[in-house]
């Protein structure tokens, strides 16, 4: 392929088109298995864009999410399911990446009930927000998240990438193509440890202490 830049842009991109039309790429699904160990410390990455993304926006939100953040760490408190969550800012985006066990639909119906009425502020900063207020619409909301979650990047095992001794279009596997394609925010890789039990709880167990 020729390296002429603006050239291999238009090659790559009707490639694409064509591969897309081909060999398109299954509906992203989230799955919940039988098996209870898999369920356990499972990634949400939300990507909110915002609607007004410049510093004054930026810092109404902030505003309205600091009053929100005694529901907010109560409700998650109330769950039970969650180890972590955080928001955080990155160019025009609210961000909240959190990390749950248990079934997708479930966690989500548990944070609308626990933290519905913080969510409805945070949402009225988002460009493209679901039906407000969520509690009365769990369907749309939970359809919404799933959309806004950039995903494990389960179309191809990062694990068995290998560095490209060169930019030939040929040795990049065709289905992560397509799925970066399809899916440019992506969870590429995580670390999760003591599956299931807290450090606090093995700490305890062990009559360690802190």
């Amino acid at each position: 392929m020729p390296r002429t830049g603006v050239v291999e842009r238009m090659l790559v991109r009707v490639l694409i088109r064509y591969w897309r039309r081909r060999d398109p790429l299954p509906p992203r699904e989230l799955t919940f298995s039988p098996n209870p160990s898999d369920n356990v410390q499972m990634t949400m990455n939300l990507i909110m864009p915002l609607a007004d993304s410049s510093a004054l926006g930026k810092a109404r939100l902030v505003q309205a999410l600091a009053g929100a953040v005694p529901e907010v760490i109560a409700g998650l408190n109330n769950t039970q399911i969650v180890h972590n969550g955080r928001f955080v800012l990155v160019d025009d985006n609210l961000l909240m990446f959190s990390v749950y066990d248990g079934d997708f639909g479930n966690y989500i119906r548990d944070f609308i009930l626990n933290i519905g009425e913080a969510f409805d502020v945070i949402l009225s900063f988002v460009s493209d927000p679901p039906p407000l207020p969520v509690e009365e619409h769990p369907d749309e909301f939970i359809e919404w998240v799933r959309v806004h979650d950039a995903p494990q990047l389960a179309y191809w095992d990062i694990a068995s990438l290998n560095p490209p001794d060169d930019r030939d279009l040929a040795k990049l596997p065709r289905r992560l193509v397509l799925g970066l394609d399809r899916d440019p925010n992506a969870q590429l890789f995580s670390y999760l440890a003591y599956p299931g039990v807290s450090a606090a709880k093995i700490r305890e167990a062990l009559g360690m202490g802190w």
